[in-house]
């Protein structure tokens, strides 16, 4: 099997005539109100602020251009007020939404966090954030209940340790997913952080970058494992070997998900490690100078490819933006193991890597300090966080591994985790942000204890984890249309009542050792919303219907794409 994009993806190309905000083409004159404000002050400008006026004069005195949009260059969204409950969060305006306080991201670029940079982020959460820290799915720290008036110490802090919070968040180049055992892995590719770390050098923070139409993801791996969810990134660089030029990387390009999901595509060509950093520059130029302004909802680098195609986009890549052809490539292969890194493996070095599982991304302070600790005691290098919201301790040595897997468990912390506690991501939900309509993180905890509980008869029966993704809105921070369960929250009416509930999808996924087949989206059944106090009930039901019906070695999304709807219910 090769990890060719399917043909279910669901974005639309646009075919109105008018002018779409492109650069290149319509010229540079904002067509609406958010491009004028980007336009009129590029957002790296608003750290000087923060730091000389309003972190001095506080929350009052921000304007709301600077607060609603330029914070967001690095990395600050206003939080959620508490007690706003999910039915009115269409019916707000965002400052009757917001609330006094920040969610600060921090990028982590696939980086190896040491023992004083986990530190570091422990004591700021404690100190700073009310012992607040999640691992988000792109490999961040997000903090919560900032004060601005606490921000420039914790950049102080950040930056003195090599951390930073630099287009974060923004129409900009966000945080890079690496791979979490690049330079560690017995079976990699090749190694990634040069190039991750050329790129971020050259053009992290730079100017002509920072106004894009919108967000733009980048994925960057060497691991047969395809550990950076490549399918839904902007732009993605996968290691392959060509059978003449030897270790590289395969370009794909225009994937992301929402309201409107697209997995990406291959160009068919071969990057070069000395041509990575520079191919990248163009595709991230490409989306600035071509990609669609006028709409926020049409602005992400998958319109434009669904417009173009991959030969045109290759064209343009090549005889616009980098002024040669790159050569034919070949597809990366299937994975042969899960690419979230979970539990103990050798390293090419005979040392050990660890992968581990919070529950559902929540670690804090206490927990990450205590990590710091015992990465120390042990003689282990370092942490890296993966792109499913776990973390991976590196340079093990031998004869500390069982001590290492011992001591993680009273941190929150397991390197053996049940089915579904490794299987199970949330995105923030309603504690704390201003779009979401219902409960994920507390929710989908609940869930996962629920179910070990519920199916502990059933779980030695599977030879794979079932993910479950839980998304509080239809944004699908948490990749929900990409899981074998995947859940997005909304308002569901039961016995004449509203209460919190999800919108089920089944059967997605991407390239996975667990799957049958072609990543690809998960189905919908007409009319299946389950209320959230359900949810344990429902996923019980569905899991042992799978464990009960399917073929051998099926996998669950295979499965769920040919299940009777009745038997999905």
């Amino acid at each position: 099997m090769t990890t060719h994009a399917p043909a279910r993806s669901r974005v639309r190309p646009s075919r109105s005539t008018g002018p779409q905000g492109q650069w290149a083409v319509d010229g540079t004159t904002p067509l609406n109100d958010n491009e004028r404000v980007k336009a009129e002050d590029n957002g790296l400008n608003v750290r000087e602020r923060i730091e000389k006026v309003y972190a001095l004069e506080g929350f009052d005195s921000i304007p709301t251009e600077d607060l609603h949009g330029r914070f967001r260059w690095w990395g600050l969204y206003t939080q959620r007020r508490p007690g706003i409950d999910g039915g009115r969060t269409a019916q707000l305006e965002p400052h009757e939404l917001e609330d006094r306080y920040f969610m600060l991201r921090v990028r982590s670029d696939g980086a190896e966090l040491t023992p004083t940079m986990l530190r570091v982020l422990g004591d700021i959460s404690t100190d700073l954030a009310r012992g607040t820290a999640d691992i988000s799915d792109r490999q961040n720290i997000q903090y919560h209940w900032v004060r601005i008036e606490d921000v420039p110490e914790i950049w102080r802090r950040l930056e003195a340790v090599g951390l930073e919070t630099t287009t974060a968040c923004g129409d900009t180049p966000r945080g890079f997913l690496g791979s979490p055992v690049a330079g560690v892995a017995a079976d990699e590719i090749i190694d990634p952080t040069p190039v991750i770390a050329e790129i971020k050098r050259r053009f992290v923070g730079d100017p002509d970058l920072a106004n894009l139409p919108r967000k733009f993801k980048s994925a960057i791996t060497g691991h047969p494992s395809l550990d950076v969810v490549h399918e839904i990134n902007d732009v993605s660089l996968v290691g392959v070997v060509h059978p003449e030029l030897g270790p590289g990387y395969d370009l794909w390009v225009g994937g992301a998900l929402s309201t409107a999901p697209r997995l990406a595509e291959r160009l068919g060509v071969f990057v070069s490690e000395e041509r990575a950093a520079e191919v990248w520059h163009g595709v991230i130029r490409i989306f600035r100078d071509y990609g669609y302004r006028r709409l926020r909802t049409k602005a992400r680098l998958k319109f434009l490819l669904a417009e173009w195609g991959t030969e045109r986009f290759r064209e343009v890549l090549e005889t616009e933006y980098l002024g040669y052809r790159l050569p034919d490539g070949p597809a990366p292969a299937a994975p042969t193991a899960p690419g979230d890194h979970v539990g103990v493996h050798r390293q090419k070095d005979g040392r050990f890597y660890v992968g581990a599982a919070p529950t559902v991304g929540r670690v804090g302070g206490s927990t990450l300090r205590g990590l710091a600790d015992l990465v120390e005691r042990v003689g282990a290098r370092s942490v890296r966080l993966t792109a499913f919201q776990k973390l991976v301790v590196l340079g093990v040595p031998a004869e500390r591994v069982e001590e290492l897997v011992e001591a993680l468990e009273p941190l929150g912390l397991t390197a053996r985790p049940s089915l579904f506690r490794r299987s199970t991501m949330a995105c923030t939900g309603i504690e704390f942000c201003k779009l979401a309509i219902v409960d994920t993180k507390d929710t989908a905890a609940h869930a996962v204890s629920e179910l070990e509980r519920r199916l502990a008869d059933v779980e030695p029966l599977l030879e794979h984890p079932i993910t479950l993704n839980v998304n509080g809105c239809p944004n699908s921070c948490a990749r929900i249309q990409t899981a074998d369960i995947g859940l997005k929250g909304q308002i569901v009416t039961v016995d004449g009542q509203q209460v919190p509930g999800f919108q089920v999808h089944l059967g997605g996924g991407l390239a996975s050792v667990d799957r049958d087949g072609e990543p690809g989206l998960g189905r919908t059944v007409r009319g299946l919303k389950v209320p959230a106090q359900d949810l344990p009930g429902y996923v019980e039901r569905v899991v042992r219907r799978y464990a009960a019906t399917r073929r051998p070695g099926e996998a669950f999304a295979s499965w769920a794409h040919r299940a009777e709807e009745e038997d999905l219910t």
